[in-house]
Protein backbone atom coordinates (compact mmCIF):
# COMPACT_ATOMS: atom_id res chain seq x y z
CA UNK A 1 0.00 0.00 0.00
CA UNK A 2 1.22 3.43 -0.69
CA UNK A 3 1.64 6.04 1.86
CA UNK A 4 -1.73 7.30 1.96
CA UNK A 5 -3.53 4.30 0.52
CA UNK A 6 -4.76 3.39 -2.61
CA UNK A 7 -8.19 2.81 -4.90
CA UNK A 8 -8.14 -0.36 -5.89
CA UNK A 9 -10.68 -0.78 -9.40
CA UNK A 10 -13.17 -3.27 -9.01
CA UNK A 11 -13.32 -5.78 -11.71
CA UNK A 12 -9.34 -5.55 -12.70
CA UNK A 13 -6.99 -3.39 -13.61
CA UNK A 14 -4.11 -1.19 -11.53
CA UNK A 15 -4.49 -0.33 -8.25
CA UNK A 16 -4.00 4.09 -7.93
CA UNK A 17 -1.84 5.08 -5.05
CA UNK A 18 -3.31 7.99 -3.12
CA UNK A 19 0.13 9.95 -2.81
CA UNK A 20 -1.10 13.07 -0.98
CA UNK A 21 -3.30 14.23 1.28
CA UNK A 22 -5.58 15.98 -0.71
CA UNK A 23 -6.01 15.32 -4.68
CA UNK A 24 -7.95 16.26 -7.69
CA UNK A 25 -9.58 13.23 -9.86
CA UNK A 26 -10.86 13.93 -13.47
CA UNK A 27 -9.92 13.63 -17.35
CA UNK A 28 -7.64 16.47 -18.03
CA UNK A 29 -3.78 15.44 -17.63
CA UNK A 30 -3.39 18.67 -14.63
CA UNK A 31 -5.29 16.12 -12.48
CA UNK A 32 -3.40 14.54 -9.52
CA UNK A 33 -5.53 11.22 -10.80
CA UNK A 34 -6.31 11.39 -14.50
CA UNK A 35 -9.39 8.96 -15.21
CA UNK A 36 -8.85 8.74 -19.44
CA UNK A 37 -12.95 8.11 -19.74
CA UNK A 38 -15.48 10.44 -21.64
CA UNK A 39 -18.16 10.22 -19.12
CA UNK A 40 -15.51 11.38 -16.28
CA UNK A 41 -15.53 15.52 -15.98
CA UNK A 42 -12.55 17.00 -16.09
CA UNK A 43 -12.24 18.14 -12.52
CA UNK A 44 -14.55 15.73 -11.14
CA UNK A 45 -13.83 14.74 -7.55
CA UNK A 46 -11.45 16.15 -5.06
CA UNK A 47 -10.60 13.49 -2.74
CA UNK A 48 -9.16 14.73 1.09
CA UNK A 49 -8.04 13.74 4.04
CA UNK A 50 -9.71 15.28 7.36
CA UNK A 51 -8.96 13.44 10.55
CA UNK A 52 -7.32 10.69 9.56
CA UNK A 53 -10.03 9.28 7.11
CA UNK A 54 -10.19 9.86 3.40
CA UNK A 55 -13.31 12.29 2.37
CA UNK A 56 -14.42 13.03 -1.49
CA UNK A 57 -16.20 16.13 -2.81
CA UNK A 58 -18.00 16.23 -6.00
CA UNK A 59 -17.10 19.20 -7.83
CA UNK A 60 -20.91 19.09 -10.00
CA UNK A 61 -19.12 16.69 -12.12
CA UNK A 62 -21.95 15.73 -14.62
CA UNK A 63 -22.16 11.82 -14.15
CA UNK A 64 -21.99 12.43 -10.08
CA UNK A 65 -19.32 10.85 -7.51
CA UNK A 66 -20.96 7.60 -5.78
CA UNK A 67 -20.27 5.80 -2.42
CA UNK A 68 -21.76 2.44 -1.75
CA UNK A 69 -24.00 3.45 -5.13
CA UNK A 70 -25.44 6.56 -3.39
CA UNK A 71 -25.26 9.97 -5.24
CA UNK A 72 -23.36 12.19 -3.00
CA UNK A 73 -21.80 15.69 -2.59
CA UNK A 74 -19.62 15.05 0.25
CA UNK A 75 -19.05 11.87 2.29
CA UNK A 76 -16.67 10.34 4.43
CA UNK A 77 -14.98 7.10 2.67
CA UNK A 78 -14.24 4.41 5.22
CA UNK A 79 -12.06 1.34 4.64
CA UNK A 80 -13.40 -0.71 1.92
CA UNK A 81 -15.83 1.21 0.81
CA UNK A 82 -16.73 1.59 -2.88
CA UNK A 83 -16.43 4.77 -4.49
CA UNK A 84 -17.78 5.37 -8.29
CA UNK A 85 -16.88 8.31 -10.29
CA UNK A 86 -19.28 8.23 -13.10
CA UNK A 87 -19.57 4.09 -14.58
CA UNK A 88 -15.52 3.63 -12.75
CA UNK A 89 -15.53 1.78 -9.49
CA UNK A 90 -12.93 1.64 -6.67
CA UNK A 91 -12.54 0.50 -3.80
CA UNK A 92 -10.65 2.62 -0.88
CA UNK A 93 -7.68 0.68 0.77
CA UNK A 94 -6.19 2.38 3.33
CA UNK A 95 -5.74 2.61 7.32
CA UNK A 96 -7.09 5.35 9.11
CA UNK A 97 -4.57 4.92 12.53
CA UNK A 98 -1.82 5.32 9.65
CA UNK A 99 -3.21 8.52 8.68
CA UNK A 100 -3.36 9.84 12.23
CA UNK A 101 -6.99 8.91 13.01
CA UNK A 102 -7.68 8.85 16.96
CA UNK A 103 -11.10 8.68 18.33
CA UNK A 104 -14.20 8.30 16.49
CA UNK A 105 -14.48 9.37 12.78
CA UNK A 106 -15.36 12.44 11.92
CA UNK A 107 -19.19 13.18 11.00
CA UNK A 108 -20.46 12.53 6.87
CA UNK A 109 -21.21 15.69 5.65
CA UNK A 110 -23.93 15.15 3.77
CA UNK A 111 -25.56 13.02 6.96
CA UNK A 112 -25.24 16.62 8.39
CA UNK A 113 -27.09 18.27 5.83
CA UNK A 114 -29.85 15.85 5.60
CA UNK A 115 -30.45 15.97 10.12
CA UNK A 116 -30.52 19.54 9.64
CA UNK A 117 -32.30 20.12 5.82
CA UNK A 118 -35.97 19.74 7.51
CA UNK A 119 -37.31 21.45 10.46
CA UNK A 120 -38.06 19.19 13.46
CA UNK A 121 -41.55 19.12 13.40
CA UNK A 122 -41.25 17.76 9.98
CA UNK A 123 -38.58 14.73 10.97
CA UNK A 124 -40.86 13.97 13.57
CA UNK A 125 -44.07 13.98 11.29
CA UNK A 126 -45.65 16.75 12.87
CA UNK A 127 -46.10 19.09 10.03
CA UNK A 128 -49.17 21.29 9.03
CA UNK A 129 -51.34 19.25 6.52
CA UNK A 130 -52.44 20.87 3.62
CA UNK A 131 -56.61 21.92 3.95
CA UNK A 132 -58.50 20.44 1.05
CA UNK A 133 -60.76 23.35 -0.59
CA UNK A 134 -63.12 20.43 -1.58
CA UNK A 135 -64.22 19.08 2.10
CA UNK A 136 -67.97 18.92 3.13
CA UNK A 137 -68.73 22.42 5.27
CA UNK A 138 -70.94 21.17 8.54
CA UNK A 139 -73.71 23.71 8.44
CA UNK A 140 -74.66 25.38 4.62
CA UNK A 141 -76.46 28.77 5.22
CA UNK A 142 -77.61 28.59 1.48
CA UNK A 143 -79.22 25.25 1.88
CA UNK A 144 -82.68 24.93 3.98
CA UNK A 145 -82.70 21.67 4.30
CA UNK A 146 -83.22 20.23 7.73
CA UNK A 147 -80.23 18.14 9.55
CA UNK A 148 -77.72 20.18 8.12
CA UNK A 149 -75.61 19.44 11.32
CA UNK A 150 -74.34 16.09 11.81
CA UNK A 151 -73.71 16.23 15.83
CA UNK A 152 -71.30 13.55 17.05
CA UNK A 153 -72.45 13.34 20.45
CA UNK A 154 -75.91 13.19 19.48
CA UNK A 155 -77.68 10.17 21.49
CA UNK A 156 -78.62 7.01 18.79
Amino acid sequence: MSEYGQLEPIGGGDSIPLLDKSLLVGRRESCDIVLRFKNVSAHHCQLYINKGYWFARDLNSRNGTRVEGIRVNTKRLDPGCSIQFAKHIYTMDYDPADLGATGPPPADDDAVRTVLGRSLLSRAGLERREHSTDHKRRYDPTNNAAGQIDDPNKPL
